[in-house]
């Protein structure tokens, strides 16, 4: 496949369109996300108001209910989110009833709404099905819009078969979260690539001898340290095995808590690794793929360095990227690379339309972007 002539085609579409009808400036296209998310949100109210109020979301054939508590105060806008995954799995639905009433009582951040949600199925996957991910979407989006959350301040946690759900969950959906902590769970075969810009605690007793979770734990803990060292901007991580502890740590891994809490959401990271699970998402941080276009395995490396992008990877055909001023200088000429094609420079422009387009599929302020590249 020829990128030059592709990307080259590309970008004298966007100078035209760019010398035709210039947009607005930074402050002015930041004002239209407030607007249209203002609206977006007003739009919604009714539906979103019900689900919060229910403590209930349905997508589809799978609800999804929780208990939640709070914490502590903060400025409407700036709360903090922890969703906290109950243990349980392939178990009948009054155990994995009683793992959910203990979690929601597990932890107590110092502030922050604290959130248990009762996973929809009681499968061994309770928490790494497919429909997990547009759940946690969605109930996110909801405590954002209406509850004051900060979208930078959204944590993930879980205990046993919720420690497997943030081994999954954490690395395929990390441009939501804050940070993240494992504790007592198995990784089954997820990766850690995708963790390159979501911190990541790891909880584990030294006795927790099931599955070799113990071992896997130090495992994933070294794997981690060494992608540290070779990417000193990413993995940011924090590994404690108790070497007294069994599959019950009493709450020593409750210092997750305020180790999470340090950190604020890498909202428009320079660098970003993508490696897509079996579930396999269409948007990660500023990346998009067309429909249809993700597959299991499929990695893609982007990175920003002054004004040029570079793509590398598995990057097919219809690509985005999805652009804001605190990824990249967008009044300035920038220059796309993509493997080993010649790099091409393309003139971008802030838009009312595509701001609208991101915020119809992903209802996040903070994520929305202002201008776009799509190579075709």
């Amino acid at each position: 496949m020829n990128w030059t002539a592709l990307l080259l085609g590309v970008a004298l579409i966007i100078v035209d369109a760019a010398r035709a009808e210039p947009g607005p400036d930074r402050e002015a296209a930041q004002a239209k996300v407030a607007e249209l998310y203002a609206a977006r949100v007003e739009a919604e109210r009714e539906a979103r108001e019900a689900e919060l109020k229910a403590r209930e979301i349905t997508l589809g054939d799978k609800t999804m209910k929780w208990l939640e508590r709070s914490f502590g105060d903060a400025e409407d806008g700036s709360r903090s989110l922890w969703i906290s995954m109950h243990g349980g799995g392939g178990a009948p639905a009054r155990v994995n009833d009683q793992q959910w009433q203990n979690q929601i009582r597990l932890y107590e951040p110092e502030e922050g709404i604290y959130v248990a949600p009762r996973a929809p199925t009681d499968n061994w996957n309770l928490w790494h099905e497919a429909h997990i991910d547009p759940l946690f979407a969605r109930l996110i989006e909801n405590m954002v819009a209406l509850r004051g959350v900060d979208a930078d301040k959204v944590y993930l946690m879980g205990y046993s078969a919720g420690g497997d759900g943030v081994w999954q969950l954490g690395p395929r959906m990390a441009d939501h979260f804050a940070a993240a902590a494992m504790m007592a769970g198995h990784p089954n075969e997820a990766q850690l690539d995708g963790l390159r810009n979501l911190p990541f605690a790891i909880f584990m007793g030294g006795k927790d001898q099931a599955y070799d979770r113990n071992k896997v734990a130090a495992e994933r803990g070294e794997q981690l340290a060494k992608l540290h060292k070779d990417d000193p901007g990413g993995y940011e991580h924090l590994v404690r095995i108790y070497p007294e502890m069994g599959h019950w740590m009493r709450l020593k891994d409750a210092e997750a808590l305020p180790w999470m809490a340090k950190f604020t959401r890498r909202t428009w990271p320079q660098r970003v690794v993508w490696l897509q699970d079996d579930v396999t998402h269409d948007r990660f941080y500023w990346l998009q793929l067309p429909e249809g276009a993700a597959k299991k395995g499929q990695r893609i490396v982007a990175a920003v360095k002054g004004r040029q992008i570079t793509l590398s990877g598995d990057v097919p055909t219809g690509t985005t990227l999805l652009l804001h001023d605190q990824l990249i200088d967008l009044d300035q000429p920038i220059s796309v690379k993509v493997n080993d094609a010649e790099p091409v420079e393309f003139e971008v422009t802030r838009d009312p339309a595509i701001i609208k387009s991101a915020l119809s599929k992903r209802l996040d302020p903070k994520a929305c972007p202002t201008a776009a590249i799509t190579l075709k």
